[in-house]
């Protein structure tokens, strides 16, 4: 989920991160409707991810926004 996106910026960046081959378009079957998937390359990233959230719940507060 991703909050306070417009769409044409998560089409942006969805294009990036599937240039980088982090996730992959695919059409699906029933509907013209596209989704995006992670590839191989793209969760092997998991665990990075996962312990990035760790250390920004433990450090990162939006007071340190303003």
């Amino acid at each position: 989920k991703v909050e306070k996106c417009s769409d044409r910026v998560l089409v942006e960046r969805l294009k990036e991160l599937e240039k980088e081959g982090l996730v992959e378009r695919v059409m699906a079957s029933n509907s013209s409707r596209a989704v995006y998937q992670l590839t191989d390359r793209g969760a092997a990233l998991k665990t990075i991810m996962q312990e990035i959230h760790v250390w920004s719940e433990k450090w990162y507060s939006e007071e340190d926004c303003k």
